[in-house]
């Protein structure tokens, strides 16, 4: 048997709806058959957020240049702010043979649609709007006019769900996890 080949599962869904956590946790029961992609943002940091960790935290001016010398697999502009993934250590990875998550929005999922379609694309929703609404509420990291942005641009991408090979509602933690992990190792992400 060869070498196992590596493939790239894109994560997306509206922002609130529990990405980050459900990623966490996946990566908490199989942190070793797994890599995460970390994300190069222009937005400031949260309290709790370090440079490297959770994100890399550039200057717009900074950003702009990587994207001039196509060191992005995908980038995006939401609520203001750049977000890319880096492309020279996720491809790395997946000539490896890693399974490689990347977490990122719409806008980024279609131009790994577009520039990778062999990647495995995973829609997680909310319940409902009401439900992310008060998800986003709960963080107090955003004031309400950003929050109505927000919950704006979420009714747009549930729209979009159609778009992902699978959607995963994350209405009971576990429950989603448990369909996260049958998507990822038993299911369509691995060829």
């Amino acid at each position: 048997m060869g070498e196992q080949q590596g493939r790239l599962v894109v994560v997306s869904g509206p922002s609130g709806v529990g990405k980050g956590t459900l990623l966490q946790k996946l990566c908490d029961r199989h942190g070793s058959h797994l890599r995460v992609s970390i994300s190069a943002t222009t937005r400031s940091p949260r309290p709790h957020e370090v440079h490297g960790r959770e994100y890399f935290f550039y200057s717009r001016t900074d950003f702009e240049k990587q994207l001039a010398l196509g060191e992005f697999l995908e980038w995006a502009e939401y609520a203001g702010n750049l977000y890319g993934t880096p492309r020279p250590a996720v491809m790395d990875w997946i000539s490896q043979g890693e399974l490689v998550l990347l977490e990122i929005e719409l806008q980024g999922a279609r131009q790994v649609a577009q520039s990778y379609p062999a990647a495995y694309r995973i829609f997680i929703a909310p319940p409902s709007l009401a439900v992310l609404e008060d998800r986003l509420r709960q963080r107090f990291t955003e004031s309400e006019s950003v929050i109505a942005q927000r919950v704006a641009i979420a009714r747009e991408e549930l729209a979009a769900a159609a778009e992902f090979d699978c959607t995963i509602i994350n209405d009971d933690l576990e429950e989603a996890l448990g369909e996260l992990e049958l998507a990822v190792f038993g299911g369509g992400a691995i060829p």
